[in-house]
């Protein structure tokens, strides 16, 4: 037999018994007549699985229909005053494109998305209506990703709410020249942190943010942190905006977790930003076969009531076949025409289909309305989607791009650019949303300004609208900020970073590893802090947490590990306390997001400490990590297995000789790259103090720590340790020798700075110098240090002159500065403006390869012979010592030579 793939249920060959066959049909036909099509299809998704039980090779649905899941009859009631709320949708519909209008006019020309909204208005008014929860409900609330173009249409619901002004809504885009009065241009919760909680507009993070929210609110429930077991997780996403890997990559971690307390709408106005999203296609067939294949409900919302009794006499299917047949480019354009061009273009393919509509008007034709602007279409899809148990829910909502704002918008390739309307649009707007207001009022400000529509919180739809509000819990968006305070981890889960590793040798990953260990015991902060691990645990030493911790799993272990006689064997539960995303850094990085947000968005602060394969961090998420510090995200990021030379075997795209310059460029990120245990405790206790201390101005950071797998024996804290220098970004480690002529210092970080102390001990063994050893524990915090420094001197030059950090450290060092990491030039280069000798750097700017680290080490010319050179050549050029000292140790060391390199060493896995 084979099938047919344009139709899996359709056979090529003779049915063997077609007599047969019709008496199932008909018996199918008859339970749809008795007891209604939802029963049916109950019975039809019930032999389905057994047909697979059965291995009968029946293909499962990819799709259905191009029309709605939810038929007519099966259409609950809506329960809310329609009339009102058409009412006071449109003002929103109105004061949203003006705000955007008004902030294009001459002079300020900030931009703004008109059409956007425009399709959302009825998908989100639904929800804020009858769905949507505030904090203050009994749930704790929903969380709403609101797609980020569409911002304009949150910020005028809250201007009729009386939460914002209309001079904040003028303040629109120009959040510094309108302050305090500014509005961001769309959800940034870093620039409105009482209203925005979730970032979108970056496409494609909203989807995967959502996902592992949703994971998150079961995570709190299962660990008995907080009942979330009613809240809803809601993100409305674009049908061009599930292109983006992001948007699709974790679909069947929803699945596999039964996420029911999720639902994805999928605005399907069938426009990108610059045209169709399938111009030959079918977006919203795609999309259900793609969600349905991950294991998705689908709830396909395509056509408005004006369908309905259409659909119903259509018994030969000929509207039904034109609805499968026509591509979305044709759809896009019968709406950017009119009633006329529909019944030639559409119903005039079929002569049967020309037949339905031959009692239309050309205008009745045109108000055939697309599902996604229909609010009992909506909200029976909402309701299904929210009773719908043991899976997540996408609704796949058909919708007009620019709806409503009138020909020169709807539908229109160029209308996601368009910012402003004409005077013959603001009147047919008007007039389409019947807003009382006149023709010189339009035309204020040469129709620049026309004005807000705002009827007063008298007005009888205001006060419906208020009263919604308060029966859902409240006004969303919004974001809290008060949280459960808890007590601070004391010294002793310190202690093992102070102690040293004795005469084992230790990398400063297991280093971190252990006080890791230690801070999950602390009674208060313990069972918050949650490392999150994308399939690295064993890598980092991190499988000694499995047996105790155990690793999250909502669906519990229900298989016999086969590990199980072993002392750190594999185990998960719905209590684990460990979240282990797999191969998925950008799923890490969401839950990371998500975790370390708790504190806001629940009230319930945790600590997530994302620890990850370095390379694949900060370069490979970068732009999730920017959202993440929009979302005032807080908690450590740890870049193991760090440096460009430090992996040995692993090769270019494994080795990370930069990643802190990309952390450097995202202002909520407090970087480090720590030497020793001890160094990296008062960092972790310096962290903890300051996002959860209560006393530090600016708590809404990450702190980036890199870390590294070669081994070393780690020293104890030295006694009257700088502690103030550790956690600013510098201290002196070790004097040179005193009774040395010339002096230099010696500035290295993390894993450099054996190779340091080595070349300090050859600088006065074989060249009679003296040479500090500097430990900078963060260049890019002394570079910040530096420029704010510099700021103030520059916009205050009445007062007395502040000194860099960096500068008062270094200040009375004598002799010439030379900086080496594992990283680039680049990254010791921050501090260079800011250092008052002569100033050598040293840094491995290639791409990374596959050799011993000696040899790497020597190639780069960033081990300890290659920092003896150096600082000769500085001694030399500043004529302390004989100009032929470097040429000479150059020889001396044969430095050209890869193998004769002996910095570093074999231990430690990659």
């Amino acid at each position: 037999m084979t099938v047919n793939h344009q139709d899996p249920y359709s056979v090529t060959n003779v049915d063997s018994d077609p007599e047969e066959t019709a008496e199932w049909r008909e018996s199918l036909d008859e339970l749809v007549k008795s007891a209604g099509p939802e029963r049916a299809r109950e019975i039809m998704v019930s032999l389905l699985g057994r047909s697979k039980e059965l291995h009968l090779g029946v293909p499962q649905i990819p799709a259905t229909d191009y029309i709605n899941t939810i038929s007519a009859e099966d259409e609950p009631e809506f329960p809310g005053d329609e009339d009102i709320e058409r009412r006071y949708r449109r003002w929103l519909r109105w004061n949203a494109a003006i705000m955007v209008h008004r902030a294009q006019r001459p002079g300020v020309a900030v931009g703004g998305h008109i059409s956007s909204y425009a399709s959302y208005a009825s998908l989100w008014e639904v929800g804020f209506n009858h769905f949507f929860r505030g904090q203050d409900d009994p749930s704790g609330g929903d969380q709403l990703f609101l797609q980020g173009h569409s911002s304009p249409g949150a910020y005028a619901r809250a201007f009729l709410e009386g939460r914002l002004t209309e001079q904040q809504l003028d303040g629109f885009r120009q959040e510094k020249s309108r302050a305090p009065h500014g509005l961001p241009s769309y959800p940034h919760p870093r620039m409105l942190r009482d209203f925005w909680q979730f970032p979108t507009v970056s496409m494609g993070l909203g989807p995967i943010n959502a996902i592992y929210q949703a994971s998150f609110n079961r995570y709190l429930a299962n660990r008995g942190i907080k009942d979330t077991a009613d809240s809803h997780v809601w993100a409305f996403l674009g049908d061009g905006e599930m292109d983006e890997i992001e948007s699709r990559g974790q679909l069947q971690l929803a699945a596999n977790e039964g996420l029911d307390n999720l639902t994805f709408v999928v605005n399907c106005n069938l426009q990108r930003l610059d045209g169709p999203v399938r111009g030959n296609g079918k977006i919203i067939q795609e999309l259900e076969s793609y969600f349905r294949g991950a294991g998705w409900n689908v709830i396909k919302l395509i056509w408005g009531r004006e369908w309905d009794d259409l659909i119903a006499r259509d018994t030969e299917g000929a509207l039904l076949n034109l609805f499968n047949t026509t591509p979305d480019g044709d759809f896009q354009t019968f709406k950017a025409e009119n009633g006329a061009y529909v019944r030639e273009n559409f119903f005039g393919r079929d002569p049967r289909a020309l037949e339905l509509v031959k009692d239309y008007t050309d205008d009745q034709v045109w108000a055939l309305k697309r599902g996604g602007h229909d609010y009992r279409k909506i909200y029976s899809a909402y309701k299904a989607a929210v009773e719908h148990k043991g899976q997540p829910t996408v609704i796949l909502a058909h919708t007009i791009k620019g709806y409503g704002l009138g020909p020169h918008f709807e539908g229109r390739n160029a209308t996601h650019q368009m910012k402003k309307l004409t005077l013959e649009d603001l009147k047919l707007f008007r007039d389409t949303l019947d807003i009382p207001l006149t023709d010189a009022q339009l035309n204020e400000g040469d129709h620049w300004l026309p004005p807000y529509y705002n009827p007063g919180p008298d007005d009888e739809a205001i006060q419906y609208l208020h009263e919604r509000r308060r029966a859902l819990g409240g006004y969303l968006p919004e974001r809290r900020s008060k949280y459960v305070q808890l007590e601070l981890p004391d010294d002793k889960a310190y202690a093992i970073s102070k102690r040293g590793s004795g005469q084992q040798e230790v990398a400063t990953t297991m280093a971190f590893v252990r006080l890791l260990k230690d801070l999950l015991r602390d009674k208060n902060w313990g069972p918050r802090i949650v490392p999150i691990i994308p399939d690295e645990a064993r890598t980092f030493g991190m499988d000694a947490f499995f047996p105790n911790a155990k690793i999250y799993n909502p669906r519990g272990q229900h298989y016999t590990s086969v590990d199980r006689e072993l002392l750190l064997s594999y185990k998960e539960s719905p209590q684990g306390q460990l979240y282990h995303v797999g191969i998925n850094e950008a799923g890490a990085t969401a839950a990371f997001t998500a975790f370390g947000t708790s504190y806001a968005t629940h009230g319930e602060p945790l600590v997530p400490v994302y620890i990850f394969y370095s390379m694949f961090g900060f370069q490979r998420t970068a732009d999730a990590f920017w959202a993440a510090g929009d979302q005032l995200a807080r908690g450590f990021v740890i870049g193991a297995t760090a440096g460009r030379t430090t992996l040995t075997g692993e090769g270019t795209q494994h080795m990370d000789g930069h990643s802190p310059m990309i952390a450097a460029t995202n202002p909520a990120v407090v970087s480090y790259d720590p030497a020793y245990g001890y160094e990296i405790g008062h960092i972790v206790r310096s962290g903890l103090e300051r996002m959860y201390g209560g006393t530090h101005p600016d708590p809404d950071v990450m702190y980036y720590l890199t870390v590294y797998n070669e081994p070393i024996v780690q020293p104890a804290e030295p006694e009257n340790l700088d502690v103030d220098g550790v956690v600013k970004g510098i201290y002196k480690l070790r004097e040179g020798a005193a009774d040395k002529p010339v002096k230099a210092q010696l500035l290295a970080s993390g894993v450099a700075m054996p190779w340091a102390l080595e070349a300090q001990q050859i600088l006065a063994d074989e060249w009679n110098v003296s040479a500090d050893v500097w430990s900078v524990t963060s260049w890019n915090e002394l570079r910040r240090d530096g420029l704010k420094a510099e700021e103030h001197n520059f916009l205050h030059p009445e007062e007395p002159a502040q000194v860099p950090y960096v500068t008062q450290k270094l200040a009375g060092a004598e002799g010439p500065i030379v900086a080496v990491t594992d990283f680039t030039h680049a990254v010791p280069d921050q501090i260079r403006q800011f250092v008052p000798n002569r100033f050598a750097t040293l840094g491995a700017d290639d791409f990374g390869f596959a050799d011993t680290r000696a040899a790497a080490r020597r190639f780069f010319y960033i081990d300890s012979h290659s920092v003896v050179v150096r600082a000769l050549e500085q001694l030399a050029a500043e004529g302390k010592i004989d100009p032929s000292a470097p040429l000479q140790a150059i020889q001396r060391y044969d430095l050209f030579n890869v193998n004769a390199g002996t910095s570093g060493n074999a231990g430690g896995d990659a």
